[in-house]
């Protein structure tokens, strides 16, 4: 009988061994000195995996293995520090002002309209002239108005001389009673005549101080101080009484910025009315400038479709910068917050769990539930923290509580701490096989890929 053995060896590329071995019996048997074939023959089951990889892991790779994976107790690395900017904790008075879109609009502002039927016979004023109250503008024609006054002044001198005739006739008639020559009756009688033509002569008086005033109609003068508008008239122009509109004045210096009020400020602008006017500040657009005035006005009541209240602000305007109709924004110091705790309102993380914001604290960020009390601009008044801490405010949005930080510098963003906290990152970073990448860097100095 003779036996045959097959072995089959299978070495792997990538240094893994691997040996199968199979073996065949084929047993032949003689029967009475001949050989017979066997019936059946079971192969052993082939076994297994062979020697661990090699110890070069790029070897491997280069010879199309697979790459050993980290063993399941092997610990994560750390993660890297985040780099961060942060500012401190102020405690400061901190002044709440209100901001608002406000028109400027004249203190005074008046149409002037003839008041009779006339002609004009003299325009004395220019378009844009600036005038004096008392200074004549128009002058309209008189003739009627000084026919009127001459004609009562005669009818005056008429009734003046019977008033003196009955005054000579009652002193006859008292004469005459005194010598009882007539009775008292004729006496009462040349005494009512005389208060008759007294009241006859007061008449007339009273009538040429009308027809005067109807005269002085013809003067029309400037009503206030003002800059004048554009002249609709010329001389020669029919003008009807109270509808003609001959200019218009407008009061420049002082002036008012009209301007709205939120119904939550209503107490505090009538506490700064009973201080003699709160401080208000108006800002023309494109660098107009500033100009600083007082609350003199908060309107009686707050208008149901806007919630608001209507105020209004004086100004000195010397300089006469403030023109009518200008928009303005107007700013209002309503009060002021006695030692507040201030921060960046960018500082501030709102959440469904509350306000909070990230502290410094030995190198980790630590959260800090706060309590926003007064917001103002770009700062805001919380409460929850301390004057001095470090406040996170660029880089809170990578944060988590504990997390490492590094703080980057505030005058060169791209510094030398910004650049160490990049090196220790991308030193603390591990590649796909959690091992650290090898190969160096090609002759431009940039890292090699992994496979």
């Amino acid at each position: 009988m003779t036996k045959n053995f097959c072995w089959t060896l299978a070495v792997a590329r990538g240094g893994v061994v691997v040996l199968a071995m199979g073996a065949l019996l084929a047993a032949c048997g003689k029967k009475d000195g001949a050989d017979t074939p066997a019936t059946s023959a079971a192969p052993p089951a082939a076994a297994t995996a062979g020697p661990p990889p090699g110890p070069s892991a790029a070897g491997s790779a280069a010879s199309g293995g697979v790459p050993a994976m980290p063993s399941a107790g092997a610990s994560a690395a750390p993660a890297p520090p985040v780099t961060v900017t942060t500012v401190k904790v102020e405690m400061k008075d901190l002044a709440v002002r209100l901001r608002s879109a406000g028109v400027v609009t004249p203190i005074r502002t008046v149409d002037v309209k003839p008041q009779v039927n006339s002609v004009i016979t003299k325009v004395n004023v220019k378009d844009g002239q600036y005038v004096k109250a008392g200074e004549l503008l128009f002058s309209l024609d008189a003739r009627t108005e000084e026919a009127n006054i001459a004609k009562a002044q005669a009818q005056l001198a008429k009734d003046s001389a019977a008033l003196a005739d009955a005054q000579r006739q009652l002193r006859r008639a008292q004469d005459l009673l005194a010598r009882q020559f007539i009775s008292q009756g004729s006496v009462d009688t040349n005494l009512a005549a005389v208060e008759s033509w007294q009241a006859t002569v007061n008449a007339d008086k009273a009538a040429i101080d009308a027809t005067r005033v109807a005269q002085s109609y013809a003067r029309i003068s400037a009503p206030q101080s003002g800059r004048v508008g554009a002249v609709n008239v010329s001389a020669g122009s029919a003008v009807e009484a109270n509808k003609t509109v001959l200019v218009t004045i407008t009061q420049i210096s002082p002036i008012a910025v009209t301007f709205t009020l939120p119904q939550r400020n209503i107490a505090d602008a009538l506490a700064g009315l009973q201080k003699d006017g709160a401080p208000v500040t108006a800002t023309l657009p494109d660098n107009g400038g500033t100009f600083k005035g007082k609350l003199q006005f908060v309107d009686s009541a707050v208008d149901t479709a806007s919630g608001v209240v209507k105020a209004k602000a004086y100004f000195k305007n010397d300089d006469e910068k403030l023109w009518p109709g200008a928009f303005v924004e107007v700013q209002q110091v309503l009060r002021e917050v006695k030692d507040a705790l201030v921060v960046p309102q960018a500082a501030v993380i709102y959440g469904a769990r509350g306000t909070i914001v990230y502290v410094v604290e030995n190198g980790k960020a630590a959260v800090r539930p706060v309590k926003v009390l007064q917001p103002q601009g770009s700062e805001v008044a919380v409460s929850g923290v301390e004057a001095g801490e470090s406040v996170v405010l660029d880089g809170k949005q990578n944060l988590r509580p504990g997390s490492a930080v590094v703080e980057r510098a505030k005058e060169n963003k791209d510094g030398p701490q910004g650049a160490a906290s990049a090196a220790a990152s991308s030193a603390s970073a591990p590649n796909g096989s959690g091992q650290a990448a090898s190969g160096g860097a090609d002759a431009a100095g940039k890292p090699k890929a992994a496979p």
